[in-house]
């Protein structure tokens, strides 16, 4: 059987009136609904891609599992900025095209089908959805999947969506939260997958790092982190029947380069790899040396975590100043609020007057609420906070 047909209202052309009613105001569309980056790829990632444009990995046929620098990068930045010693938990590793290929097929290459059951958060993501529609699975939504007696006994569950921090709301689930979700999956043979994109856009932390001392650096980064799934505590020594995806899309301004990679149990992450292989579903060798460069540079990602830590502090200011219950979130890159209206549509007509065009919460599955990025420059954001202060 080829793909299932899929049905969703995430569908960015629905904002078409929105944007062309933005761009007839004095100030022109101020956008802040794509979490698209806006700042510089690292020097760093631009160097090391230059230097391997003419290496062998460019000229021949990349490694579907990743170049051992590359495999080398992902499980140093695993143990010194997640906490996690891949090896000691049994995790394997595979590259993968960007995070949203990962998330789409994952119910694909997991096996899953008629019959099967994939639970995910109420709002949450959408391809989460979507993916599971394309495999022909079911989709269960619950209000909290750390709730664990909202879904362990209902038949047919195979996997578990967790997003933390999620988008878009910013939640973050705790170590023990995480750990209770692992037990209840493995009780009914389920799989465990954990988004954690956002992992180092933790907002209730300082961020710091020491290089001189690797142990030293591994406890400063799991204080201005977000629990991670893989870590001995939450999966108890083991990966089995876990996996969790990353990416260097917002932490490096990666998006482009299309750089993730998914961890965890080492046979499930070898049955994936062997499709993966025969699709195709490889990183071209150069943005293979350039993710490996992205990891290593820490540095990098203190700066970008500054930029958006400043504009989510902006953001949500100017959204009180507004009339919104704004807060800032636990984790991620959005500020989530309930609409002034009660829905989304009537929000988002008013804001589009004023120039700004955000994320109705529609695609997230709250149509009572909106998502503000912070994946916009200095200036953008700035000139919405003005927008709001003004029309106050």
């Amino acid at each position: 059987m080829g793909f299932a047909a899929f049905d969703n209202t995430y569908d960015w052309s629905r904002l078409a009136t929105y944007r062309q009613t933005a761009m007839n105001t004095p100030n022109g569309q101020i956008d802040l609904s794509v979490g698209s980056p806006v700042d510089p790829v690292p020097q760093s990632v631009q160097r090391a891609l230059a230097t391997a444009a003419n290496e062998h990995n460019a000229f021949g046929y990349p490694k579907t599992i990743g170049t051992d620098d590359l495999r080398g990068a992902i499980a140093h930045w695993m143990r010194v900025c997640r906490g996690v010693d891949m090896d000691a938990v049994g995790a394997g590793v595979v590259p993968t095209v960007g995070s949203k290929e990962a998330v789409a097929l994952m119910a694909s290459l997991l096996g899953l089908g008629q019959g099967d059951v994939v639970i995910q958060p109420k709002v949450s993501y959408p391809t989460y959805e979507i993916g599971t529609q394309i495999a022909g699975a079911s989709v269960h939504k619950v209000d909290d999947v750390a709730d664990t007696d909202s879904w362990r006994t209902i038949p047919g569950v195979k996997a578990i969506w967790i997003n933390s921090p999620s988008n878009p709301t910013g939640a973050v689930l705790s170590a023990d939260q995480l750990a209770g979700i692992v037990a209840a999956a493995r009780e009914i043979g389920a799989v465990v997958l954990s988004d954690e994109c956002y992992a180092m856009m933790d907002w209730r932390t300082a961020f710091t790092h020491d290089d001189s001392n690797e142990a030293q650096a591994a406890n400063s980064f799991s204080l201005s982190s977000t629990p991670c799934v893989l870590s001995s505590a939450v999966c108890e020594g083991s990966a089995k029947g876990v996996l969790m995806l990353y990416s260097l899309s917002k932490q490096s301004n990666m998006a482009g380069y299309r750089t993730a990679f998914i961890a965890g149990d080492a046979g499930i992450i070898k049955h994936m790899s062997a499709y993966r292989k025969q699709l195709g579903l490889i990183i071209p060798g150069p943005v293979q040396a350039a993710m490996a460069a992205g990891l290593r540079d820490v540095a990098s990602v203190h700066n970008q975590w500054k930029r958006y830590r400043y504009r989510l502090e902006s953001l949500v200011s100017a959204l009180r100043d507004y009339g919104y219950d704004a807060h800032m979130p636990q984790g991620g890159l959005y500020v989530w609020v309930k609409a002034l209206s009660g829905d989304c549509w009537n929000d988002m007509a008013a804001l589009a007057d004023l120039g700004i065009v955000p994320s109705p919460g529609e695609f997230y599955g709250a149509p009572d609420s909106l998502r503000f990025s912070s994946t916009a420059d200095d200036e953008t954001i700035e000139l919405a906070c003005s927008a709001l202060r003004h029309a106050a």
